[in-house]
C-alpha cells in the first residue's frame, strides 16, 4: 500500500491524464481493472473561477473512481490556487494535481503547462500558495524541460518538493519533443534522485517489459499509462497482476473488445449526452478496434456516424465479420 500525504493507493499502476479520453465514464471503467490511481482529464482553472457550466461538469467524480489526483492548468498563482480551492471544497476529489508539462499551443499561450518549466521560481511560488491554501495534497505534472538544451526537471523537481507538494510525475521527454522520438529514461531517474517524495515515472510503458524496466532503471515509486490505455485497459489489468505477482490473464478477444467498446458508449452516453458521446467514441473506437484484423473500412465509417445506434450497428457489424 503507498501513500500520498493521507491518500492510501493500493498498487502504483496509474492512469494519466488526457484531454478529451479520462473523463468519467473512462476512469469508471479503468478502475474496474484494478489501477491503483486515476487522473481527471485537464481542467482549466479559468475555467472554475469564472463557473462556466462546461468546466464545472468536469470536476465531477464518480463514487467508483477513488482515489483521484484533479488535474488544473492556469498560469498564475491566484489563479491556480483559487481553482485549487474550489477543488478542495467542493469536489469528491482525493488529490489536486497541478499540470506543468503539456506540450500544447493553446495551453502555452496561457502562459501554463510546460511554460512553466522555463520559470522553477515561479513554480515554487505557485505551489507554495496551492499548498498553503488547501487540505488536500499536491500534486505536479511535469516534463524534462522546455528543450533539450534546458533540461532542468531536478531543479524544478527539488523546488516542488520544497513549496510542499506531496508527489511529482515526470513524463520523460522535453516541450520541444512533443510526443516524438522514445521517452529518456534518464529524465525520470534524474527526477527520482533529486526528491524524497513519491515520483510516478510517465512515458511509452505500453507493455509489461517497459513497466519493468521503468521500474528497475529509475527507481520511481508508480508508474503512469497514457495512450498505451486507450481501448486497452487489458494493458493496466496485466500490470496490476504483474505487481501483483498473479498469473497473467489471456489477451481479450475481438469479441470482449467490441463489448466493451459498446458499453463505452452507453455509459458515455449517460454523462455527456448521445450527441457529445458519439462525437467521442468516433475517436475512442478506432482505439478499441487496434490488432483487429481488417478494421480499415469501419474507422472510416466511424466519421459518419452520428447517432447510438449507427455506432452499435457500425460495431455488431465488424462483430459478425471478426468474431
Amino acid at each position: 500500500m503507498l501513500k500520498v500525504k493521507n491518500v492510501e493507493i493500493k498498487n502504483p499502476i496509474v492512469l494519466a491524464p488526457l484531454a478529451g479520453y479520462t473523463n468519467r465514464t473512462f476512469r469508471g471503467i479503468v478502475k474496474e481493472f484494478g489501477v491503483g490511481l486515476v487522473y481527471s482529464e485537464m481542467i482549466s482553472a479559468h475555467g472554475i473561477i469564472y463557473d462556466n457550466k462546461k468546466t464545472i461538469e468536469l470536476t465531477e467524480v464518480n463514487p467508483k473512481e477513488h482515489p483521484l489526483a484533479m488535474q488544473i492548468f492556469g498560469g498564475e498563482v491566484e489563479l491556480l490556487t483559487k481553482a485549487a480551492q474550489y477543488i478542495d471544497k467542493y469536489t469528491d476529489a482525493d488529490i489536486i494535481d497541478l499540470n506543468m508539462g503539456c506540450p500544447v499551443r493553446k495551453v502555452l499561450k496561457a502562459e501554463s503547462g510546460s511554460k512553466l518549466l522555463t520559470d522553477p521560481e515561479k513554480i515554487y511560488r505557485i505551489v507554495s500558495a496551492v499548498v498553503q491554501n488547501v487540505e488536500k495534497p499536491v500534486s505536479v505534472k511535469i516534463r524534462a524541460g522546455w528543450d533539450h538544451s534546458s533540461i532542468n526537471a531536478d531543479v524544478v523537481a527539488e523546488a516542488i518538493e520544497k513549496a510542499g507538494a506531496s508527489l511529482i510525475c515526470i513524463h520523460g521527454r522535453t516541450k520541444s519533443d512533443l510526443y516524438r522520438g522514445k521517452v529518456n529514461l534518464d529524465y525520470i531517474k534524474m527526477v527520482k534522485a533529486a526528491v524524497n517524495i513519491p515520483v510516478i515515472g510517465n512515458g511509452d510503458i505500453r507493455s509489461i517489459e517497459d513497466a519493468e524496466k521503468m521500474f528497475a532503471y529509475t527507481g520511481v515509486d508508480m508508474i503512469m499509462i497514457g495512450r498505451g490505455a486507450l481501448g486497452n485497459p487489458w494493458l493496466l489489468r496485466d500490470l496490476v497482476c504483474w505487481y501483483e505477482g498473479k498469473k497473467i490473464p489471456a489477451p481479450p478477444t475481438a469479441r470482449e473488445k467490441l463489448a466493451l467498446c459498446k458499453r463505452h458508449l452507453d455509459l458515455l452516453v449517460e454523462e455527456k449526452g448521445e450527441r457529445t458521446a458519439v462525437l467521442e467514441m468516433r475517436s475512442m473506437a478506432a482505439w478499441y478496434v487496434k490488432g483487429i484484423e481488417r478494421t480499415r473500412e469501419f474507422k472510416q465509417k466511424l466519421n459518419d456516424v452520428k447517432t447510438k445506434t449507427e455506432l452499435h450497428q457500425l460495431i455488431d457489424e465488424l462483430e459478425r465479420e471478426r468474431c
